[in-house]
């Protein structure tokens, strides 16, 4: 949740700290911190409450100087938001301490080993779990001349998520970092190395990277003559296990740049990705459609041989798993369930080797779901990741995994990671529908066209998004919002009032239309704008959705509808329409889903909401 940076290299520390902060600040914008070793041989932190902005202009106004340096971005988990719980956390209020540490996740044991330091005289300055951290890692130097032996010992001693960079005063020339549970990389470059949270916040200034492993500590080391990492260095790292054996770690070309975390011209990183979507859309298509067939990896995957699969995820893809599950169902025999992360782990779920278990999940850390898929594991289960993070936790830990190559999202409500997952599953159940012989040559090669119309279908949206702005700004002040929609549309409902919630922070609740008259048609008024997903389908399902309308008609409520170009009866009945093109209903969620986040956008930008950087909400949900 929180984001890390930290350098050690020829340079200065501080231009790159705050560059890498700025990218990762998606992740945490409550407080935010760096600290360098300075020249002189003191600790200088730095830290502000609120937005990397204050950071810098408090380093404008004081500035530091060091070529070894750790930066922080917090989400705030144990203790409100201030400056005496902005990381970096040292064993001194000032520049006397010789142990630094940022932390992203939770020590879960913390007042147990809080009480135990403060018992041998330690003194604490903060409410956070973090705080023990430096503590404990002073401690241990006591008791050995290596570094890195003493901070595998102090780790040892904690229970929980983290991903650390640690600097130490009387070590000028190395960056220790570790990680358990929550992402941290090693980024390598000619004339510097680095830690952060992800690739993206350190992307163009380095060319390979090394993906730590749960249980792993690092040391960085700038070896060579040079006074403060001027002239003449190189620069090593090594990696050990907690327990003090040796690591061969793989090394990663990094192949994005620094230019996937720009805005490329748009107001918001919002707004950007969500024109994305098209050029997502189609290199999906490009790259497993081939020669009228999809040639999808199923890395040996018997298809025939499953009885059974388990949907897993949380948020936004969590919806993206309901569709996969009526995908699954419409076009094959399959038993399909989906569950929460948050839920599936503390449940008795029956899982046998015949069950197929599929984990959804943008980056690839979300600490639940990766503790479910470690238990079905456990129980035999075959796993298979829809992800979009190359070397990510989740990746690691799966059989298989169907890329969604979306690029880096930076905004904190998903738009393209989205699309391109419903995407994924759209062409991994095609695929097994048709290797288990449920989809005949003739149906799987309508369905492949349809879905190559999706990208153009998008664009038609996008083409026309200044019509969706005066909706928006109609109807966003009203306090709360309905969202309805029906079969493979009813999981857009829900994520089209997650969007409108996330962003603007009018209070927005998706339902089944079916479901309407038990329960949400009582909140349904005339002040209640009420978003119905209307598309045309093959069968009554469109009917129906017309009479769940009228129903709001009767009763007053502002409707919105979401329809199909041509669609003349809809016009009776809605105050005002946003038009798609027709596609086929299975495939109409990829295209009807950008309608409603740009109403969502333009809706939080008519309330002066932060779009990108919502309140209380980060990217990575990597703590549990």
């Amino acid at each position: 949740m929180c984001g890390i940076v930290g350098y050690i290299g020829n340079g200065e520390a501080t231009p790159l700290l705050l560059e890498g902060l700025s990218r990762l600040e998606y992740r945490g914008y409550d407080s935010a911190g760096l600290c360098v070793l300075a020249a002189d041989g003191d600790l200088e932190v730095r830290r502000v409450l609120g937005r990397l902005s204050g950071l810098e202009k408090e380093v404008e106004a004081k500035p530091v100087a060091g070529s070894l340096g750790i930066g922080h971005t917090r989400w705030a988990t144990h203790g409100a938001p201030s400056i005496i719980n902005c990381h970096p956390h040292t064993t001194e209020p000032d520049s006397t301490g010789r142990v630094a540490v940022v932390h992203n996740g939770i020590i879960e044991n913390y007042l147990e080993l809080r009480e135990e330091l403060q018992a041998g005289g330690r003194v604490f300055c903060s409410e956070t779990d973090t705080e023990v951290l430096p503590h404990l890692i002073d401690r241990a130097l006591a008791d050995t001349d290596d570094p890195l032996t003493a901070i595998a010992a102090a780790l040892s001693q904690a229970r929980g998520a983290y991903a650390i960079g640690v600097i130490l005063k009387d070590q000028p020339d190395t960056l220790y970092a570790a990680r358990q549970g929550s992402p941290l990389i090693i980024g390598l470059a000619k004339d510097k190395l680095v830690i952060a949270s992800d690739v993206p916040a350190v992307a163009g200034a380095i060319t390979d990277a090394v993906y730590l492993e749960d249980g792993e500590v690092a040391a960085l080391h700038r070896n060579g003559s040079g006074k403060n990492g001027k002239g003449g260095q190189t620069f090593s790292f090594e990696v050990r296990r907690l327990d003090g054996s040796s690591v061969t770690p793989e090394i990663t070309p990094v192949t994005i740049g620094a230019e996937a975390s720009d805005k490329g011209g748009f107001d918001t990183y919002m707004l950007k990705e969500i024109h994305e979507q098209p050029r997502v859309m189609r290199g999906l298509l490009e790259r497993h459609i081939k020669a009228g067939d999809i040639m999808l990896d199923l890395g040996g995957l018997d298809v025939t041989a499953l009885n059974r699969v388990l949907i897993v995820s949380c948020g936004t893809a969590y919806y993206a798993a309901m569709y996969g599950r009526l995908l699954f169902e419409h076009l094959t025999a399959l038993a399909v369930e989906t569950d929460l992360g948050s839920e599936f782990r503390y449940r008795h779920r029956k899982l046998d080797p015949k069950t197929l278990v599929i984990a959804v999940s943008q980056s690839g850390e979300t600490a639940d779901t990766l503790a479910s898929i470690r238990m079905a594991r456990s129980k035999g289960c075959k796993v298979l990741s829809i992800c979009n993070v190359e070397g990510s936790s989740l990746v690691r830990d799966s059989d298989l995994t169907v890329y969604t190559q979306a690029g880096p999202e930076i905004g904190v409500a998903s738009t393209k990671a989205f699309t391109a997952q419903l995407m994924a599953f759209a062409l991994l159940i095609l695929r097994v529908a048709r290797d288990r012989g449920e989809l005949d040559d003739k149906e799987f090669a309508a369905h492949l066209k349809d879905l190559n119309d999706v990208p153009d279908d998008i664009h038609y949206i996008l083409n026309r998004k200044e019509s969706i702005q005066p909706i928006a700004d109609k109807h966003h002040s009203g306090p709360s919002a309905l969202y309805l929609g029906r079969r493979f549309n009813y999981p857009i409902a829900l994520e089209g009032a997650l969007k409108n919630k996330e962003i603007s922070y009018q209070h927005a609740e998706g339902y089944a239309a079916g479901e309407m008259k038990h329960g949400p048609i009582a909140l349904i008024n005339q002040y209640m704008p009420v978003v119905c997903i209307c598309t045309q389908t093959e069968d009554e399902v469109y009917e129906k959705m017309i009479s769940n309308i009228k129903e709001v008609e009767a009763r007053r409520g502002r409707i919105i509808a979401i329809a199909t170009e041509g669609d003349k009866a809809i016009r009776d009945i809605a105050e005002d329409i946003i038009y798609v093109t027709a596609n086929r209903e299975a495939y109409s969620p990829m295209i009807n889903v950008v309608a409603l986040q740009l109403l969502a956008y333009y809706a939080a930008l008519a309330r002066g909401t932060d779009i990108d950087k919502p309140r209380n909400l980060a990217k990575s949900v990597t703590v549990e």
